[in-house]
């Protein structure tokens, strides 16, 4: 009987979980020496999540130390991916937390500690980039404790080893005065202090907690074996969540093993394994033995807090880039991700090429429309709408707890920033020259307001927020004032146009940009809308000097990402996602139109 560890990693955003795994697979020897340099965030394989330098789907692998089999779950550390992080430790038994030698814990470190300790997982800590100038790892290690203590650690928990490194420099050690040379201390402790897996006995259970998709077998079933030996071929029951039970046959079974996957005739109590052969099941149903079909506990998903309006493309420039521009085409990719993404939601609406899909923030529903948008889908988004509830006849909305760490100058600005948005100060302390700032504020004032914060802090603030509750209604939030400039016609912007109209405002778009009518290109200096003909050409009659265009000097246009274009629309204005381009418009292109709308509004 082999023996096994399981561990999950946990940490907020940034503070090195993709690195230090890195570093724990070329211990465990995965890699030949001389591809070692090669290794970088290996298991970020996924497009956007190296362009982001974030991790957005939680990865097995596992490594073999001391004869004993070590099974690692790198995980997300952004809130907004909430869903990934909680069914993924179920399949632990340990967790490594690491916390930045400078930052210390911040919001997400605490969201996912506090689903781990609820668990029952027992914690190593570990105070990463003690190499950094100004860091205090004793200070951090004391602060991590308060945290455990603040989430009702039991006491097992908090007699918790420490280690201090450098997941970067490749060394830990119990000292941080003594560095090593080699990361074998962490494994040392994940090997001495993580219990094994409780070896059950008895009929076969297994929750399936994660998928993976291949296209020759199609879906796989993922999780942790709880109780008893599932073998290759052998029958079997899924057990539904609305309690009904299907009989179904494994056709394989595998393994985690290093990078990948190995065939495995059988696996017992403890392992991490992944079935193929399994039709329509879902994330949360349990394998069970068919002679004593016992369902387990299944996982229960943090309630999604914002939805967007997902439409198809119907501007003017429809069908231009994408491959899949059809209703039925959006409405089976959002199916499809449904299978695997259980934060997410969607509701049909009472149009046909429309639908309500709902998740855990802004990120969370971006990096959907980012890996539509390179699948060759086209589609429209409609403004972020936080999910409001009544609960005890009162009307309530999601209520989120924000940290901001800035320099001490700044802070005035950006705590004036948060109030206007009903942000309430909960604690102020200072570290150095930087002040830490805690706030409770409406969901729906985090909409938009990065870029404020950074503006406003010369780009020096560091924000984090996670959900807390939802609570009464804070009143209405002022979003931006500042009207939109529209293109009047369609057709090719002109240099010349778009330098007589610098005045009235800043421009989204440069020379020689496809406009259309109704399409969003700049923000007007005031709050009404704005309606102009950039089309307009230099017309060369009667013009002695026909090249002094040459010396027209232009503001450079406003380049948008994704987050920021969703958060900067108004409530009648789209943002248009095709895999070349994304443009802003008004949900209604024609002015008359508009114009009609709006008084009959009145």
């Amino acid at each position: 009987m082999q023996e096994i560890r399981n561990i999950a990693i946990i940490a907020h955003v940034d503070h090195g979980k993709t690195t230090l795994v890195d570093k724990m697979l070329l211990a465990g020897k995965l890699f030949r020496d001389d591809k070692a340099t090669e290794v970088d965030t290996y298991l970020d394989n996924n497009a956007i999540e190296r362009e982001r330098g974030i991790t957005i789907v939680s990865k097995n692998v596992s490594i073999r130390y001391r004869g004993v089999k070590i099974n690692i779950i790198d995980t997300p550390g952004h809130a907004d991916f909430g869903g990934e992080v909680e069914r993924v430790l179920n399949m632990a038994d340990g967790c490594l937390l690491l916390v930045d030698a400078f930052e210390g814990p911040m919001p997400q470190t605490r969201f996912v500690l506090q689903k781990a300790l609820n668990l029952g997982l027992k914690p190593i800590v570990v105070i990463n980039k003690v190499d950094k100038p100004n860091c205090r790892p004793g200070e951090v290690q004391d602060m991590v404790f308060d945290l455990m203590a603040s989430l009702d650690a039991s006491d097992e928990q908090l007699d918790f080893p420490t280690l201090f490194g450098s997941a970067k420099q490749s060394w830990m050690s119990e000292d941080y005065n003594n560095p090593t040379d080699t990361i074998t201390p962490l494994l040392d402790a994940i090997v001495d202090h993580i219990p094994p897996p409780p070896m059950l006995e008895g009929p076969a259970q297994m929750l399936i907690t994660s998928l993976d998709y291949s296209s020759y077998v199609g879906r796989i079933a993922v999780g942790r074996v709880h109780r008893g030996t599932i073998s290759e071929n052998s029958d079997i029951v899924l057990c539904r969540r609305d309690g009904s039970v299907v009989r179904q046959k494994i056709k394989e079974l595998n393994t985690f093993e290093g990078l990948g996957r190995a065939k495995a005739s059988s696996v017992s109590s403890g392992d991490i394994c992944a079935i193929i052969g399994l039709e329509s099941f879902e994330i949360g149903e349990t394998v069970a033995d068919a002679s004593a079909p016992e369902p387990l506990t299944s996982i229960r998903v943090d309630e999604p807090t914002m939805s967007m309006l997902f439409t198809i493309n119907n501007s003017p420039f429809f069908g231009k880039d994408g491959k899949f521009v059809t209703s039925r085409h959006i409405h089976d990719r959002l199916v499809k991700e449904l299978d695997k993404n259980l934060a997410l939601r969607v509701e049909p609406t009472d149009s046909a090429d429309s639908w309500l899909v709902y998740g855990r923030g802004i990120l969370h529903l971006s990096v959907l429309i980012e890996t539509m948008r390179r699948e060759g889908y086209e589609l429209q988004v409609g403004q972020p709408q936080v999910i409001i509830k009544e609960i005890d006849g009162v009307k309530c909305e999601p209520i989120e707890q924000l940290t901001v760490n800035l320099p001490e100058e700044y802070s005035s600005r950006v705590i004036d920033l948060i109030t206007r948005r009903r942000g309430e100060m909960t604690s102020m302390e200072s570290k150095g020259d930087r002040i830490m700032l805690e706030f409770t504020i409406p969901s729906r004032g985090i909409i938009g307001l990065n870029n404020s914060v950074l503006t406003a802090s010369a780009g020096e603030a560091v924000m984090a927020h996670r959900f807390i509750e939802f609570a009464p209604w804070r009143g209405d939030i002022q979003r931006r004032l500042n009207g939109s400039i529209i293109a009047m016609e369609s057709g090719t912007a002109f240099a010349y146009a778009l330098n007589n109209l610098q005045s009235r405002g800043r421009f989204f778009i440069a020379p020689q940009d496809e406009v259309y009518a109704g399409q969003v290109i700049g923000e007007h200096t005031k709050d009404n809308d704005l309606v102009v003909n950039v089309c307009k050409s230099k017309k060369l009659t009667n013009m002695r000097a026909s090249g002094s265009d040459d010396k027209v000097a232009l503001a450079p246009p406003v380049i948008f990402s994704l987050e920021d274009a969703l958060e900067y629309i108004k409530a009648d204005e789209y943002v248009e996602v095709t895999p070349n381009s994304m443009r802003m418009r008004k949900i209604i292109l024609d002015e008359l139109e508009r114009k009609r709308r709006s008084r009959s509004e009145d």
